[in-house]
């Protein structure tokens, strides 16, 4: 069985993650393909968390223990 690749951009990953919901949620998997598309959802979901904390690192500045917020254009 040809292992699927996982899709580069958050927005794809974030998507493939909300279709795997769905098809979970719909209850007509089998035991199998239930666990298999969890353990990729698991899998995913914890890219998708590394992205996020990784832009909001690249995103924030910390001063005194407090987030600044980005400067806004006028």
């Amino acid at each position: 069985m040809k292992k699927e690749q996982s899709p580069q951009r958050f927005e794809d990953k974030l998507s493939m993650l909300e279709q795997m919901t769905a098809r979970m949620e719909e209850g007509e998997l089998g035991l199998e393909e239930m666990l298999k598309l969890y353990e990729e959802g698991v899998r995913l979901s914890s890219e998708l968390k590394s992205e996020l904390d990784s832009a909001q690192a690249r995103l924030m500045e910390l001063k005194d223990g407090q987030l600044k917020p980005l400067a806004q254009d006028p």
